[in-house]
């Protein structure tokens, strides 16, 4: 166990998402949920969805100007990008569902890329030992190595306080 994470929600530039992220915390959906894709100097992500646990919506970006900094918690997208008749990628924006990443570095890359709906106020450290869990034997071109040797657990997934609204009573 490597601790808590605590983390803002930032509903005023993601509401979606976050509702998104609140409902599914609500509902037990990342209890015994895992971290299974980590890449060391970028980020951990989890929330995938399970057959016992389908992800119950797809939601349409809400890029903004928060920066993919250490800390920020942003949606990752699950479809696959096309290419148009002149072989130039249409990236699949609107897929995020429940998989969520915490940023391990700074990636400008991501950034109007991917939603970031908020930020780990404290428990970076949980953060760190999740990536130590990874590099040993880590390589960047073998996605097989992104899984931990170790499953590396969301507990419980609890929100403390709600932003405005009741995401409990979501209506998407």
């Amino acid at each position: 166990m490597h601790g808590p994470l605590r983390a803002e929600m930032w509903s005023d530039v993601a509401p979606n998402h976050v509702r998104n992220f609140l409902d599914l915390a609500y509902t037990g959906f990342y209890d015994d949920n895992q971290f299974h894709r980590v890449v060391p100097g970028f980020m951990i992500q989890g929330g995938s969805a399970r057959p016992d646990r389908p992800a119950p919506r797809t939601l349409k970006n809400e890029f903004n100007a928060k920066r993919h900094t250490p800390g920020v918690l942003s949606m990752a997208r699950m479809g696959v990008d096309t290419k148009d008749k002149n072989g130039v990628t249409i990236p699949a924006f609107d897929s995020a569902t429940s998989e969520f990443f915490v940023m391990h570095a700074v990636y400008p890359s991501l950034d109007g890329k991917y939603t970031g709906f908020g930020k780990v106020l404290t428990g970076m450290p949980a953060v760190e030992a999740v990536v130590d869990s990874v590099k040993a034997g880590f390589n960047p071109r073998n996605p097989a190595s992104h899984r931990p040797r170790t499953r590396q657990i969301i507990r419980r997934a609890i929100v403390v306080t709600a932003p405005e609204g009741n995401p409990e009573n979501s209506d998407f």
